[in-house]
């Protein structure tokens, strides 16, 4: 019987596979490693929590100063957090000046041979940001002026129209995870609960609409949530990102943080209390989401015209737009950059206009507190966002959190090693379903 001849695979300059990958040999040298982290002179702690701890550093090659955030493994015997390896490969694909960049990654081995440890910690290697924004507000001498708040909001909502053009949901739009240099600049940082999402990017004069597949709800810090995620909604969109602007911007204007909830229930209170109650027209079928079924709010108008009309109606406007209940109309980042808000005097400042500041990290606001102790507390974000306060040997673990502070982590009843639990679950479950995600 006559064989077959074998068909022999060519590529576009006719030689084989294998010669092909031989002639195109990347040089040796563009393979860049991890560092060691002896390659780094450990100048401080910053700030510690769930997810990681934060140092304060300098690169022995370069003389720069970054932020070494530390990936806590919980259960090594599980390998490498999935959520620290999405949050590395989001990092690594993005490259916009107000997002905060992954610079390097480095390796620190067990340095005895009778160390319990065995496997070496990871740190990821961030540029050094002299402040985060929950920080800055902290600070009682500091006021942000209208000019330097329209700054801030811009810069804001470039790196969220980056984001959402690009298809991904941060997940934990806060304060605290926006870090400010003394240049002026802002960066989004904290990536640990971003993903990609499927559907359309937002564009301009265009409502973002429905969503088109399930999440989980288990995002957002209370404070920043926004109602249809407090209702249950499983289909959301870049819209809940975009109350989390709104909350911020508000933050900025009264100096604190505009919805302190202190649980779901509460906050969902203040909301409508804020914003006026749900309806039909306002918030068309929200009886329908799982959390709405059996709630019957007292009626109230609103209070946002009279509590935020100090700062003038483009102000006012762009809180409202922002914070839209309907989340199908919410406004995206395309348009709240052509909002006329940005146009109107003062118009915004040019970051290096920006005055400097002492620093303003999670660990230095200790020394704020005693200066304005009746400040109500803001959110306890990290220098990179990384969660709950450092204070003690229970940092980033408080299974009992106070009613003041929505990073306990507490989210509904679940205590904060539940929702890490949770979290991890979701994530490997994604990783079965879409394992091209986290390879």
């Amino acid at each position: 019987m006559a064989t077959e001849p074998r068909v022999v695979e060519r590529t576009p300059d006719g030689t084989s596979p294998r010669t092909y990958a031989l002639n195109h040999l990347r040089p040796k040298s563009s393979f860049v490693g991890c560092s060691r982290i002896s390659d780094y002179e450990l100048l401080g702690k910053l700030g510690e929590g769930t997810f990681g701890e934060v140092h304060r550093a300098r690169s022995r090659k370069t003389g720069a100063q970054v932020a070494l955030k530390k990936i806590i493994m919980h259960h090594e015997k599980d390998g490498f957090p999935i959520t620290a390896l999405r949050e590395i490969k989001l990092l690594k694909l993005l490259s916009h000046k107000n997002v905060l960049r992954l610079e390097d990654m480095a390796v620190e081995h067990p340095t005895k041979p009778t160390d319990k440890r065995k496997k070496p910690i990871m740190y990821m290697v961030m540029p050094y940001m002299d402040h985060d924004l929950s920080g800055l507000l902290d600070n009682p001498s500091v006021q942000f002026k209208e000019a330097q708040i329209k700054c801030y909001m811009l810069q804001l909502l470039q790196g969220l129209r980056y984001l959402h053009d690009n298809r991904i949901l941060h997940r934990d739009m806060k304060a605290a995870n926006l870090l400010i240099s003394n240049q002026g600049i802002l960066q989004i940082a904290d990536f640990g609960l971003a993903r990609h999402y499927d559907g359309p990017t937002p564009q301009a004069g265009k409502d973002m609409g429905e969503g088109r597949r399930d999440y989980t709800g288990l995002v957002v810090t209370r404070w920043y949530r926004p109602p249809e995620l407090l209702l249950q909604l499983r289909q959301y969109t870049p819209a809940i990102d975009v109350w989390g602007v709104g909350c911020i911007f508000g933050e900025m204007l009264v100096g604190k943080p505009i919805l302190a909830g202190e649980s779901d229930s509460h906050q969902l209170d203040l909301i409508w209390d804020l914003m006026g109650s749900p309806t039909e027209e306002s918030m068309p079928g929200w009886k329908l989401l799982p959390g709405g079924a059996h709630l019957s709010p007292r009626q109230r108008p609103g209070v946002l015209q009279n509590r935020f009309r100090e700062f003038g109606n483009g102000a006012v406007e762009l809180l409202k737009d922002l914070m839209r209940l309907d989340w199908r109309r919410r406004i995206n980042a395309v348009d709240a950059l052509d909002h006329r808000y940005f146009k109107m005097q003062p118009l915004p400042m040019e970051p290096h206009e920006i005055p400097k500041y002492e620093e303003s990290h999670e660990l230095d606001r200790r020394k704020f507190h005693d200066r304005k102790a009746n400040l109500p507390p803001a959110p306890k974000g990290g220098t990179v966002g990384i969660g709950p306060d450092a204070n003690g040997p229970t940092a980033g673990f408080n299974s009992n959190p106070t009613s003041a502070d929505p990073d306990g982590r507490e989210i509904g009843a679940l205590p904060v090693d539940l929702l890490l639990l949770t979290r991890m679950n979701e994530a490997h479950e994604e990783a079965a379903l879409h394992p091209e995600e986290v390879t």
